[in-house]
């Protein structure tokens, strides 16, 4: 089947989708943009959603579980409001989701099982579910194609720039998009999802095929970035598939392999963004491990590596302190001999079998000065290889964070 290729869009370049977002005033900053309504005109629309493996999760997180779980996959609509993140706040938050979701549902006249709700931002404050309730009719009276850009803006927190990727392919001589949205800078560390992301697609298929495709695409990028070492509580991803190309998805051809791809690419393409755009970072980071005896120890000395508070502030300052990247695969409960592990940074040997190995301090110093850096560690002690992605950690992340609610 065709290749994707990645092309200018936004959640309503795919048929079938109206999106639009406006300033509630749920954020503090006047006039910033801070709830969007995504909706799918198509009546066959099937949906999906990954959440937070976080026990504290939020209002929103427990009623879109139970939402996707009554309408059998069938949701259309998806309200999201950044600011507060409606977590840890009892009943009321429960209310104020639920109240959401009715309204919306009333609007747009449908079942509110079929309305997913997401919230991003402080813990532990009242929402103002007024705020929300006061902005649904003109939301919905502003719902179009071409408004549907300023959701991505809609749902930032601390994130400096937007994250969108739109993916184009043909089948059977039509054309068939992906888009996604995500918003995630701070806090990232997930088991099953990001902070935000929203996906929409034209392409035809069931829910559980959608949800298959969307946790295999999630496995290899949205879980595969770390930031603070932080799992939210509202960590969340929705896919919609309005089915209006008439590319029917379905198992056992290469449809299947096909739209897991052009999924992927845009997962890939927003989780890079997410760890390039970290609270405060000023480098992307390619954590590489290869040589591990099994997957777990793999991922073990990936992660221990990307979320070493010790090793992202040696590369913020470029610094080639190879023993510290060594230490985080020490204790991070793997098993390989230290005595067989090389270290490099953009193919420079820092550390050979578990040695110095005499690299030149300045040429070190200027590859760990790029905006984008290649972390290698090989153990030696098996075949398995994975890949983490994360950033640096700057004087700019205390500042974000010693004062993020006040």
């Amino acid at each position: 089947m065709p290749q994707w290729e990645i092309v200018e869009g936004d959640l309503a370049t795919p048929l079938g989708f109206r999106a639009a977002a406006v300033a509630a005033g749920i954020k503090k900053v006047h006039d910033a943009l801070d709830l969007a309504l995504i909706v799918s005109d198509s009546p066959a629309t099937t949906a999906a959603g990954l959440f937070t493996t976080n026990r504290v999760a939020a209002s929103p997180v427990l009623l879109s579980r139970q939402n996707l779980l009554k309408s059998r996959g069938t949701c259309r609509a998806i309200v999201a409001n950044s600011g507060n993140a409606n977590a840890c706040t009892g009943e009321a938050g429960m209310q104020a989701a639920e109240e959401t979701a009715r309204v919306t549902a009333e609007l747009l006249g449908i079942e509110p099982a079929q309305v997913l709700v997401a919230s991003t931002g402080v813990i532990g404050v009242p929402l103002s579910v007024d705020l929300i309730l006061q902005q649904l009719p003109h939301l919905k009276e502003i719902l179009s194609r071409e408004n549907a850009h300023a959701v991505a803006r809609a749902i930032m927190t601390t994130d400096r720039v937007p994250k969108t990727c739109t993916v184009r392919s043909e089948a059977r001589g039509r054309p068939v998009h992906i888009c996604g949205v995500a918003k995630g800078a701070g806090m990232i560390s997930p088991h099953m999802a990001t902070m935000l992301s929203f996906i929409t697609t034209d392409a035809a298929m069931g829910e559980r095929m959608l949800s298959n495709l969307l946790e295999g695409a999630a496995e290899g990028s949205f879980n595969r970035v770390t930031v603070d070492g932080d799992t939210s509580t509202n960590d969340t991803v929705f896919a919609l598939a309005s089915g209006l190309s008439e590319s029917i998805v379905i198992p056992g051809n290469d449809s299947r392999a096909w739209f897991a791809e052009g999924l992927t690419i845009v997962c890939q393409t927003l989780a890079r963004m997410i760890a390039r755009d970290g609270e405060g970072a000023s480098k992307l980071v390619i954590v590489e491990v290869a040589g591990a005896r099994t997957p777990r120890d793999a991922d073990r000395v990936a992660r221990a590596i990307a979320n070493s508070p010790l090793v992202k502030t040696a590369l913020a300052g470029a610094d080639p302190n190879w023993g510290r990247i060594i230490c985080a695969a020490g204790y991070s409960g793997a098993i390989f001999d230290p005595t067989k592990v090389d270290v490099s940074v953009n193919n420079m040997m820092l550390c050979r079998q578990g040695l110095d190995a005499g690299f030149d301090e300045a040429a070190a110093h200027r590859e760990l000065e790029q905006s984008e850096i290649l972390l290698r560690i090989h153990l030696h002690a098996g075949t398995v290889a994975t890949t983490v992605l994360t950033c640096d950690f700057t004087r700019d992340y205390i500042d974000i964070n010693s004062s993020y609610r006040t």
